[in-house]
């Protein structure tokens, strides 16, 4: 059976925040959607500077020492997401899908070809034209990566998501090889478009365009106010095994 067409999809806007709080939000919404006690949420937002290191990440892609990521003011976390290294900073929207894969949805590769076809579809909206490459997650402009892709299912709710460059400049890419793919560059809307969007009105799009291919019904939600500590919800971490 196809999904439902009006389930909504509660949309976030959290601002500029830290990775580890909001890494727990995750978590806790994870776990509030497995027990039947939250609608599917989208959270939109933008990082603090953060180097996250995916499950396929070689030791080789961080090309700087912890010290000196600590000397920058970027924060380094080992992600429980596939995929490999990857930076998250201002400048870039991240969204963050936390949604019950129900029937007929229930084919992970389907599903982060659509987290891949929302930042198409975005980018697009400023004259941009972003493409998948055969056997490389995540979208490209020529050689360049504009977004990236990097997921975990766990009882058929989704984690992680994908992370958009908008502006002109995203510094912190130069710490690490994105995605772990030697010989290809990263470049944003800002660049490729010639002007730089607001990030706000990039996210606008992206909810939009979220609903639209994840079949729901967006909603607009007051955020959720971030933990003060991720050990605050702890318990509320979903289980390891992968669906």
């Amino acid at each position: 059976m196809p999904p439902e067409p009006h389930r909504p999809l509660q949309v976030e806007r959290l601002g500029r925040v830290p990775y580890g709080p909001m890494l727990a939000l995750q978590e806790a919404r994870h776990a509030e959607i497995v027990n039947g006690a939250a609608a599917d949420t989208l959270f939109l937002l933008e990082h603090q500077p953060v180097v996250t290191l995916g499950k396929n990440s070689g030791a080789d892609h961080l090309l700087v020492s912890r010290e000196a990521l600590a000397a920058r003011g970027v924060e380094l976390f080992v992600a429980s997401r596939g995929g490999d290294v990857t930076f998250h900073g201002p400048g870039q929207v991240v969204g963050y899908p936390v949604i019950r894969l129900g029937d007929g949805e229930q084919d992970v590769k389907r599903y982060v070809t659509h987290l891949e076809e929302i930042m198409i579809a975005t980018a697009a909206e400023y004259g941009v034209t972003a493409t998948r490459v055969d056997g490389l997650r995540g979208i490209f402009v020529g050689q360049n990566k504009i977004g990236a892709v990097g997921v975990r299912v766990a009882k058929w709710v989704t984690l992680h998501g994908f992370a958009l460059n908008v502006a002109r400049e995203v510094p912190g890419f130069e710490l690490i090889v994105p995605c772990g793919l030697h010989g290809r560059g990263v470049t944003s809307i800002g660049r490729e478009a010639g002007f730089e969007p607001p990030i706000a009105e990039v996210m606008d799009h992206l909810a939009r365009h979220a609903a639209s291919v994840l079949t729901r019904r967006g909603v607009d939600c007051t955020p959720t106010t971030l933990p003060s500590s991720p050990l605050s919800v702890a318990a509320a971490k979903p289980p390891e095994v992968s669906a």
